[in-house]
């Protein structure tokens, strides 16, 4: 079909990428865009068109950081890099045999994997379920009196009487300061600005502190207005010396109950409080369980039956701790050993956000490495009587207040008889065997020998016996022998006063969880990296990383993962995203079958990505126990090519208490500490930068509280603008979300098909409009028809990024939504001259009858362009009908069939034609479910001639990541 306008065949763009002038495609006349949904009318105002100007700067600057990215990748891809090996042809033959002899052998069938949909509503009635919009079945706690009010007068609510403390009468919300901008800058200088000197020295500027109509005119004017003028709500920090082994060591602490007050009472939370225990479950008949906040766990509903047999009406107050060693300085030796705290009444989804304020700094206890003690016995021996003699000291008033109860009065007013109990302690593994007092190389949990630690796997193996321990630690009275001799038996270490004994309603060893940052990303998965660099030849693992595709969910490691150092926690979790694809068809050095290193890859995969499931039930958690069974059926591969002689890793061996730990305290994300780690730069880094670095603590504790009180004071602002009407209206994410302006205004064919690989828009276009036009024709009627459709438009706009909100994959109301991202745009070059190269991302597509999760009525396409006709064309071509929306031009790829019964991934591969004409059709944007990333497939050797932005181009077959991350996961099972 030829164009109707001969000028539209000569293009504003060479054959060459043009630099960045305003738009991909040159100047425009009126007539291109005059109907363009952007074209402002004349009732615009002027803060309406500064306010566009605005958001069109920030998505110009959004996306000249794309193109930083892409610019740097593609630098790196195009470095040098070693040549691959040659291999033996001979090699290669027998390996493939091994192959096909091993996977005879190992007899895996295909699972049919799901993930349970609810099948009504959620019937919960408080507050908690309007927050997080659970679809589950709710069993309340049998009694009514559990988590309910005492019968009093309700109480000022905490805005109320923080608004009595500053000024009743006072008609300005920002007092005590005199206006917006008082306040703006006093907001600034404590949370966003500089040092104390610097913030004086600019207000010392002459005639600014009055330009601006400050209260004050330097650091410490506002230091006082704060410190006397301003509330916290959170108790101020105690000093104090705790004697061990005739030293004398500093503690700063807060009180513990008053800590738990200000959590509780904090009116940012009246509608997210949770009071009492409840059984979820997926389904109305109550035959599958869910677990995911700490109130769906067995532990509250245990210890609620506990209490209410001697005081009825408790409302159990979960206290999480967690304390871990940080470094304050790049160089040096300076430490904290900060401890935080929070209650599990509050939603996980608020505790691991630190902007939320859900979370105390508790205490910062001595951080002395005892040097002084030159014997390292002794010296361990007696850090271990610090801490739990510190901790000892910081936790005491829980015990009575968790027997007895204590009133709280939350932030609506409201009063509750509530039992503060030592619920979790959350940190790394050398922190969990100083709480629990074991023995280095043993399990903190349960008592397995240290010969059969990651042996096997037994996911019910019972705990250490509290009773046995407690009866070891009163051996004390009989003297230094006797106790030494019980504490060995028991298999502890000989602490006289562990912080956890005399508390109410506590097993310790049941408080110790699962860490998915340490434990796996840190350990499990470190290890495997390890020894799959022994496995495999080490440039043909980055050879492969070099060639992956890029994708909004996946870090490009274009340098190879092999020679990293150093390696964070994070970089192992962008490793798992891609390490599977980076050995699937890899032969291992000594031509061994890699068919079982396969499979034991795929095993910690699946347990790891269950594991960060965000909410479980009875049947994923089956999964992750077969998942562990997988691992250990097949790990003996890594011992036959000389790797390892063992697995006695506690790391290994803390998989098999995942699932009872989920059972008890809910979903991992309620206690991994990669959350309360970042908590480090607030309450630790932060504040020691603050200080002069000399006697940092009394410092470092005075910064924190000044900052708490300015955070406070922000939320009753925003509080009171709220009331009286002030305050902007939340932007909601929609489920496609489009930048306001097209990328490209006016677009032609010819351009589309030089520029976009959309060779066949023209055609593929016809027979979506006849199809949309009558969805009731068949194939050949619609092929047929499509001849007669005549395009009178010559151009159309264009966009380059399409943005995803994901909705939760299990249905239950409980996971957050996930921010993806898909592009499609040619290659160009940046403002400082560099290359970008074309982007056309792959993304899964609905055929209209896909379902929540499982890849049935879905395929993979090739994202090669988005656009829009213009009005005049769409009232033409759809006269009938309401005319579609946004629409794309996707290259499609073929169905899936069953998964690779070794690593379990679909494999795809590009359609063609019987002239080998790549297949695409026009979609409506709807259709696409999100990005997806692939693997290409190839043989023992990846082509050097491919690269990161040339593979999809390059390669027609490939294996669909399910990895790319945890929705993508979800979708896939």
């Amino acid at each position: 079909m030829s164009d109707p306008d001969p000028a539209a065949n000569s293009e504003d763009i060479s054959g060459c990428p043009q630099a960045f002038e305003g738009d991909y495609f040159g100047s425009y006349s009126s007539e291109d865009f005059d109907d363009s949904d952007e074209a402002l009318d004349s009732d615009t105002t002027e803060d309406q068109l500064d306010g566009s100007h605005r958001e069109r700067e920030l998505e110009e600057q959004e996306e000249d950081d794309d193109d930083e990215r892409d610019a740097i990748d593609f630098e790196a891809a195009v470095g040098w890099e070693p040549p691959p090996r040659a291999r033996d042809a001979t090699a290669e033959c027998q390996e493939a045999c091994q192959d096909t002899d091993d996977l005879a052998q190992a007899g895996v069938a295909e699972q049919n994997v799901r993930v349970l949909q609810s099948e009504a509503p959620c019937r919960q009635s408080h507050a908690y379920a309007n927050h997080l919009h659970a679809k589950t079945f709710p069993i309340p706690f049998p009694s009514s009196l559990a988590g309910a009010p005492i019968d009093r007068p309700r109480e000022r609510s905490a805005y109320e009487t923080y608004q009595r403390y500053i000024d009743e009468a006072n008609a300005n919300p920002f007092a005590p300061f005199t206006s917006r901008i008082d306040w703006e800058v006093a907001h600034w200088a404590k949370m966003r600005g500089p040092g104390s000197t610097a913030v004086s020295e600019l207000l010392q500027i002459e005639g600014l502190a009055s330009l601006l109509g400050l209260s004050y005119k330097n650091s410490r004017e506002l230091n006082k207005i704060i410190d006397t003028d301003l509330s916290s709500a959170r108790p101020r920090f105690t000093r104090r010396e705790v004697v061990v082994a005739g030293y004398a060591y500093e503690i700063f602490y807060r009180d513990v109950l008053a800590c738990v007050q200000a959590l509780y009472g904090d009116p940012e939370f009246v509608d997210l409080l949770v009071f009492a225990p409840e059984k979820h479950y997926s389904n109305a008949d109550h035959s599958v369980r869910v677990y995911f906040d700490l109130h769906t766990g067995k532990w509250w509903w245990q210890t609620q039956k506990e209490i209410e047999k001697h005081l009825p009406g408790a409302t159990i107050i979960p206290i999480i701790i967690s304390s871990d060693k940080t470094q304050l300085t790049v160089f040096g030796s300076k430490t904290a050993y900060p401890v935080y705290m929070t209650i599990g009444n509050l939603p996980k989804d608020i505790r691991r956000k630190p902007s939320r304020r859900g979370q105390i700094l508790l205490a910062y206890l001595p951080a002395s490495r005892l040097e002084h003690i030159t014997n390292k016995a002794a010296r361990r021996r007696t850090l271990a009587n610090l801490y739990h003699a510190c901790m000892g000291h910081v936790l005491a008033p829980l015990k009575t207040a968790g027997i007895d109860g204590i009133n709280l009065t939350s932030g609506d007013g409201a009063t509750r008889r509530s039992h503060p109990i030592f619920a979790m302690h959350i940190g790394d593994y050398p922190e969990q065997l100083l709480v629990t007092c074991c023995q280095n190389g043993t399990c903190p949990k349960c008592s397995i020998a240290r010969d059969e630690v990651g042996q096997d796997t037994n996911t019910n193996r019972p705990l250490r016996d509290l009773a046995d321990v407690l009866d070891a630690l009163d051996a004390l009275d009989a003297g230094p022998v006797a106790f030494s001799r019980a504490c060995r038996e028991a298999g502890i270490k000989p602490v006289p006063a562990p912080f956890w004994k005399e508390l109410p309603y506590v097993d310790i060893f049941a408080s110790i969880t699962p860490d998915i940052l340490h434990q796996l990303y840190q350990g499990v998965v470190k290890h495997l990296l390890s020894w799959l660099k022994s496995s495999y030849e080490p440039e043909e693992l980055d050879a492969r990383c070099r060639r992956l595709p890029p994708n909004h969910q996946v870090r490009l490691f274009l340098r190879g993962i092999t020679t990293l150092q150093k390696v964070t926690g994070k970089e192992h979790g962008d490793i798992c995203r891609i390490l599977l694809g980076l050995i699937v068809g890899l032969p291992l050095v000594g031509g061994v079958s890699p068919g079982r290193l396969v499979r034991a890859v795929r095993a910690l995969l699946d347990f790891l990505y269950l594991a960060q499931y965000p909410a479980h039930t009875s049947e994923t958690l089956g999964l992750m126990e077969d998942a562990l069974r997988r691992f250990h059926d097949n790990k003996a591969i890594f011992v036959q090519l000389g790797i390892r002689e063992h697995f006695r890793l506690p790391k290994l061996h803390s998989l098999d208490h995942y699932i009872n730990s989920i059972k008890l305290f809910g979903t991992t994300d309620n206690y991994d500490t990669q959350y309360t780690e970042r908590l480090h730069i607030d309450f630790a880094k932060d504040a020691y930068r603050a200080t002069n670095h000399k006697d940092e603590f009394p410092q470092m504790t005075v910064w924190l509280e000044r900052r708490e009180k300015i955070e406070r004071h922000e939320a009753y602002i925003a509080w009171r603008l709220r009331r009286e009407g002030l305050h902007a209206p939340a932007i909601a994410w929609t489920s496609i979300r489009l930048t306001k302006w097209p990328s490209v205004k006016a677009l032609s064919f010819d351009a589309a098909a030089m520029h976009y690989g959309a060779h066949y828009l023209r055609d593929a276009l016809a027979r979506f409009v006849v199809q949309y036009r009558n969805p009731m024709l068949s194939p050949a009627e619609i092929e047929h028809e499509s001849l007669d459709v005549d395009f009178r438009f010559r151009r159309f706009s264009v966009f380059h990024k399409l943005k995803f909100s994901l909705n939760d994959a299990q249905d239950l109301g409980i996971m957050e939504d996930v921010h993806d991202v898909a592009h499609a745009r040619p290659k160009r070059v940046d403002k400082q001259g560099r290359t970008v190269p074309g982007r056309f991302d792959t993304v899964v597509l609905n055929d209209g009858n896909g379902g929540l999760t499982g890849l049935q009525g879905y395929h993979v396409g090739q994202l090669r362009l988005v656009f829009k006709l213009p009005h005049a064309a769409s009232a033409e071509l759809f006269p009938d009908v309401i005319a579609p929306g946004y629409l794309a031009y996707v290259e499609r790829f073929t169905s899936f069939t069953a998964p690779s019964p070794d690593h379990g991934l679909y494999k795809v591969t590009r359609q063609r034609d019987a002239t080998g004409a790549r297949l695409a059709t026009v979609i409506e944007l709807r259709h696409i479910r999100r990005s997806c990333h692939l693997f290409p497939v190839t043989g023992a050797v990846i082509p050097r001639e491919w690269t990161s932005s040339t593979v999809l181009d390059s390669c027609d077959n490939f294996w669909l990541n399910s990895f790319s991350d945890l929705h993508m996961y979800m979708l896939v099972l």
